[in-house]
């Protein structure tokens, strides 16, 4: 990836993310932009979607900074734990899982605890989902990191959001970034040239079958 589509993918996912978290507010804050339309606030109303256009790009810079940081772990765990490491992403995505129900039932009163096991369940559900698609894209080795990054990540990403005050902006903070982690996920692959790709699969099969390119291939005298 050179610096170019670097940069490109920086601002595409920044820009998504500022998309994904107003239009989410319409439907969250609905209550405050109704209250600015009957009052004929029309510059707070812009100021309300300039708002949560900053509140959107955060969450962005957020989710990019874990995406990167997912990039690196994941070779890092590939290195230490080798063929271990998808069982290890496992065990990690479970107690994430558990995390998310247990510590934010126990931090708040008043809500039951089928609502935490619905909201943790739904994140799997969905991260599964992507996983499954980035897998089909890519390849079959691909799931667990996949879904390791919608799950385990995300929630790292997640823990300012969790901490704060009001439903309405945790609510906002996740949809945002699960939309960014999905878009950088699927992306991340369209990135490098198709050509790049087939040869690299090309050096890879060679290096495999050394003994039979020999015997296509033999030296002239």
């Amino acid at each position: 990836m050179n610096s170019r589509k670097l940069v490109g993918f920086f601002f595409k996912t920044l820009f998504l993310g500022a998309i994904i978290c107003l239009v989410a507010s319409f439907f969250i804050k609905s209550d405050v932009y109704l209250d600015n339309i009957k009052a004929g606030e029309w510059f707070g109303l812009v100021g309300l979607f300039a708002w949560y256009m900053v509140y959107g790009m955060l969450y962005s810079i957020i989710s990019q900074a874990g995406f990167f940081a997912y990039l690196f772990i994941n070779r890092f765990g590939l290195g230490l734990f080798r063929s271990f490491w998808p069982t290890v992403q496992g065990l990690l995505i479970a107690f994430v899982i558990f995390d998310l129900v247990y510590f934010p039932y126990k931090a708040t009163e008043g809500i039951a605890l089928y609502w935490f096991i619905a909201m943790a369940l739904a994140i799997f559900a969905y991260g599964w989902i992507i996983a499954k698609i980035k897998a089909k894209e890519t390849h079959a080795r691909a799931f667990m990191p996949a879904l390791f990054l919608m799950v385990v990540m995300t929630a790292i990403e997640w823990v300012p959001g969790l901490r704060s005050e009001g439903i309405d902006i945790t609510a906002l903070m996740i949809i945002t970034l699960l939309a960014c982690n999905t878009y950088q996920l699927l992306m991340l692959h369209r990135l490098s040239p198709p050509g790049q790709t087939q040869a690299s699969q090309k050096s890879a099969g060679n290096q495999k079958n050394p003994a039979q390119n020999q015997k296509l291939n033999p030296k002239k005298a």
